[in-house]
């Protein structure tokens, strides 16, 4: 008996770490938002995007990684391309993965993998040596005028079976070697896309076209018609969509199959005025969603790639489009709008995160606005997680149209009883001296009378929402979080605050004030 005894001891003992294993980061609601769960717990990606071509050396990588860490980031977006890991048909390589897993927990951060597989940037230059040589196996795209392009036809049923076969093998290696879960969210290709023309016209592609519009995007109670009769001037591009986000949906249902992180397809964003292919046609933009949802249901999300300066207009029509919000890349690491862009997205959007790309390449002096500023959302970060999806969190920053145009005009947000104003004129620096597009805030109701603002230029004025009483400030402290807890620094009850008259954080750093107010008449 005692044989048996210390067998199933030492069968327990070995299932144990199974057993122990977190679980799987998913998505999860709350209130009007959906949030990342990792661990258990709603998590808040501070991130970055490393260049293109970073990830693909370990040696390159190992002086970067404690510079992201110091940049106070808590998640990294890296590339991982099908041609290195899959360098010959069937054998696979994750030497790469392993080292970034690895890198990775060294220095506390989490991963968000970029599947580069068939397209990157509607291209397909990260496609195995042995697909791109082999074009009648793996056909390529072809213009109206029948030249072949490089980039992978979605409508070859070989491409998209290799493509989904390399995929399901990440996958099941990261099921197999993550128990930590590293890895938090996956993107499935990189700014898929038709481009000079609005859809392909190889062959397979022709004979698609002339098929009748999917049951699956005709209304309920009418009959299927050509692309042209169901969609008018947007046919081709809804043609497009439809059978990108098929293709994709392919490789997502493979992956997930094996592994099932949150998968997310992002898209390169069209100039105004612009037709379907003078942008990548078809991709997973807002007025696509409804196509791409019902052909890509393994793809949880749909997010913008922004390097326009009309950030504010892009993010809102994400969500206006039904998607809860990330932003991959939001312009180049080191723009000093970046801070702003964060705290709007956050805190006006519910964003489950925001990512600068390539940062990697900014020197520390370009990057340390956004060093600060994620510090103090870190800190941030449990407050602002179980106030998202409540209506008790704003984000407030001058929008900038496409031309770069940007409205200072103030602009008011009711919240409870109380209407706040922001001002993003700094009254007591001279203008010269401000840059007015990098102000911005973020400000959570704590309690009926209360609220926390964090965020750099940004003066803020009160008044009851309902009747005739006037609103009074009782009192501002500057402060900041550790371990949760509000931790406080001066009262600003004097010149700081106009002796009571508004709440001022100042350009050029990040700050972190808690007002009370109060009425009377």
């Amino acid at each position: 008996m005692r044989g048996i005894a210390a067998f199933i001891f030492l069968l327990l003992l070995a299932s144990a770490p199974a057993a122990a294993q977190a679980p799987l980061p998913h998505l999860r609601e709350q209130g009007v938002a959906r949030q990342l769960i990792v661990d258990g717990e709603p998590f808040l990606i501070l991130g970055g995007e490393l260049a293109n071509s970073s990830a693909s050396s370990l040696d390159y990588m190992a002086p970067i990684w404690p510079r992201l860490r110091a940049l106070n980031l808590n998640t990294v977006l890296a590339p991982v391309s099908w041609e290195l890991i899959e360098p010959e048909e069937g054998r696979f390589d994750f030497s790469l993965v392993d080292g970034m897993l690895r890198e990775a927990r060294r220095h506390d951060l989490r991963l968000v993998l970029l599947w580069f597989g068939s397209w990157k940037n509607s291209q397909s230059s990260y496609v195995p040596a042995w697909v791109k040589n082999d074009f009648t196996r793996f056909p390529r795209a072809r213009a109206a005028d029948g030249t072949a392009m490089e980039m992978l036809s979605p409508f070859a049923e070989a491409n998209a079976e290799a493509d989904a076969r390399a995929f399901a093998a990440l996958m099941r290696h990261l099921a197999r070697s993550d128990s930590q879960r590293t890895v938090v969210m996956v993107q499935v290709e990189n700014e898929v896309g038709m481009i000079p023309d609005a859809r392909d016209h190889h062959p397979l592609a022709e004979a698609a076209f002339a098929e009748p519009v999917p049951a699956a995007l005709v209304p309920s109670g009418q009959r299927r018609g050509s692309w042209h009769s169901q969609f008018g001037e947007a046919a081709e591009e809804s043609f497009t969509a439809w059978h990108f986000a098929r293709y994709v949906e392919r490789v997502a249902a493979a992956g997930k199959a094996e592994h099932a992180l949150p998968m997310f397809a992002n898209a390169a964003l069209p100039r105004p005025g612009r037709r379907p292919g003078e942008y990548p046609s078809g991709g997973p933009l807002p007025h696509l969603a409804a196509i791409w949802r019902a052909g890509a249901p393994s793809i949880d999300f749909l997010a913008p790639d922004i390097y326009y300066p009309n950030f504010v207009e892009w993010t809102r029509r994400y969500r206006e489009a039904g998607q809860p919000l990330f932003i991959p890349e939001a312009g180049r690491a080191g723009a000093g709008e970046a801070p702003a862009d964060a705290l709007f997205a956050i805190g006006a959007l519910n964003a489950i995160g925001f990512s600068p790309f390539s940062i990697d390449s900014p020197t520390e002096a370009e990057l340390a606005s956004l060093a600060e500023a994620y510090a103090g959302l870190r800190a941030l970060s449990p407050l602002i997680l179980s106030h998202q999806g409540r209506g008790t969190m704003t984000g407030l920053r001058p929008p900038r149209a496409f031309d770069g145009a940007l409205d200072e005009a103030d602009q008011s947000v009711t919240m409870g009883r109380w209407r706040l104003t922001a001002r993003f004129v700094d009254p007591w620096t001279p203008r010269e001296q401000q840059r007015i597009a990098e102000h911005g805030a973020l400000a959570i109701q704590l309690g009926p009378d209360e609220f926390l603002v964090a965020g750099s230029g940004v003066t803020l004025t009160f008044a009851a929402a309902v009747g005739a009483d006037r609103a009074g400030i009782e009192s501002i402290w500057e402060g900041r979080y550790a371990d949760g807890s509000w931790i406080p620094g001066r009262l600003l009850n004097g010149d700081e605050s106009h002796q009571g008259r508004h709440l001022r954080l100042p350009p050029g750093r990040f700050g972190l004030q808690r007002v009370r107010l109060y009425r009377y008449r």
